[in-house]
């Protein structure tokens, strides 16, 4: 076996525990703004869905780059996978560099345009939040790209820690400038910057390791490799825009969410927090997905590739289920740390508790299954199906919901789990099948 429950777990639980830290520290900055007031609250959260679309962008082509990095120590050849990993570092750089520049000076139009209909508090702290933490992208893509590389080389430990790291700072910062020097929003997007920032020049010092299976000691160079960057991009392009018009769709619904009112934006901000809390082992079980099933398609060995895609599956569904248990049952005494004004609280258990029952059924086969085939090669048709999914049921069926039954928030959110209901019986189908195994041949 490629891989034994000792390597499983060394992948698995450092990465649980960086999503944990991660959806933590996001619970923390809400709290910590939320003593600014709810428009502080909603102006973040507005930025953060667009941060995140820019932040799927740069995850897609790191995980193009890690799954071609996967396939080459799959396939033995340790200098290939590090000259794929600098032309991934490299080009993911670039990138991002034009998407800082294109955020920067459009702040306004772009926030004008998505998020137009919001008060003149909540636009102002969306502002403040957005140009801060713009500077971030660049350093954000670095280390994206490099803790992929990790992921591939089943390292997950050393990127668990440069995040206690990076979380840390962010924390620290956050209680100073808040709470200390009363900056407010922008006193919550400064130490988000730097946190980035000192992880990306971590992480790409250490990738510098010769010792390493994948390092790019010795491969840095300005000329870009269209070879290597084809590989990547066929994985990345699909995946990435797969997931940017995914959290787009999340844009817009956002802006119909604005025309509930501040109280709705700010349950929807709290309870965006908590189901990442819900979903945590999924996606950190999709992370080293990918990683294993890259390293099981280089060597040639599908049948390992299902064996750890029906085990990882598994291990994700009774995950999920306990989380879920817990935000069931627990959910009103949670949120009572956000200090929501009664009409917010009870709107947030709702929709939590909505989430909770049904990211306990149908979660898994929509998200964590298709990082197997995307490992393969077979990004076209999962990317396909994500965007079909997502346009026709979480956005059409949302604005039906809201038009034609008046449901609300909680319409937005039910429509987002036929989304999954739907992209989940696709993605079954498919794995069933055999055509993602033949993907890289086509």
């Amino acid at each position: 076996m490629l891989y034994s429950n000792k390597d499983l777990k060394k992948l698995i639980l450092p990465l649980v525990f960086e999503q944990f830290l991660a959806i933590l520290v996001g619970m923390v900055d809400t709290v910590m703004i939320s003593s600014v007031g709810e428009a502080a609250v909603s102006g973040v959260s507005l930025v953060d869905n667009i941060n995140i679309l820019v932040i799927n962008i740069t995850a897609a082509m790191a995980t193009g780059g890690a799954v071609v990095a996967g396939h080459f120590l799959g396939q033995k050849e340790s200098g290939n996978a590090g000259r794929a990993a600098w032309q991934l570092i490299l080009f993911s750089a670039m990138a991002a560099t034009v998407i800082f520049v294109c955020l920067t000076v459009f702040h306004r139009p772009l926030l004008g345009a998505v998020f137009g209909n919001v008060e003149e508090e909540v636009m102002s702290s969306a502002v403040t939040y957005l140009l801060i933490t713009a500077v971030s992208i660049v350093p954000l893509a670095v280390y994206n790209a490099c803790a992929a590389l990790f992921r591939a080389m089943n390292n997950s430990k050393t990127t668990m820690l440069i995040s206690v790291l990076m979380n840390t700072i962010n924390i620290a910062g956050n209680g100073i400038l808040i709470y200390g020097i009363g900056m407010g929003v922008a006193g919550a997007a400064i130490p988000t910057t730097v946190s980035r920032t000192v992880a990306a020049v971590i992480i790409f010092i250490l990738m510098c390791n010769e010792d390493r299976a994948i390092h790019i000691k010795g491969r840095m160079t300005w000329r870009i490799d269209g070879g290597l960057i084809k590989r990547i991009l066929y994985i990345g392009v699909p995946n990435g825009i797969e997931n940017s018009l995914f959290q787009l769709g999340k844009i817009l619904l956002l802006s119909l969410i604005s025309t509930f009112g501040t109280y709705a934006m700010a349950a929807n901000a709290v309870c965006n927090t908590l189901a990442g809390f819900n979903i945590l082992p999924g996606q950190a079980i999709g992370l080293a997905l990918v990683s294993v099933v890259a390293v099981c398609v280089g060597a040639g060995d599908y049948k390992q590739a299902r064996y750890y895609t029906k085990k990882l599956m598994l291990v994700t569904q009774i995950s999920i289920a306990g989380l879920s248990a817990v935000l069931l049952i627990f959910s009103p005494y949670i949120l009572k740390i956000y200090h929501l004004n009664p009409e917010t609280e009870l709107l947030a258990i709702q929709v939590i508790r909505y989430h909770a029952a049904l990211a306990l059924m149908i979660w898994a086969p929509s998200f964590t299954l298709p990082n197997t085939l995307r490992a393969s090669g077979d990004v076209v048709w999962t990317m396909f199906v994500a965007i079909g999914s997502m346009w026709v049921f979480r956005i059409g069926a949302a604005y039906v919901f809201h038009r034609f039954f008046g449901l609300g928030l909680i319409g937005v959110w039910i429509a987002m789990t036929i989304d999954w209901a739907f992209r989940g019986l696709c993605y079954c189908l498919r794995y069933y099948g055999n055509k993602w195994e033949k993907a890289l041949q086509s």
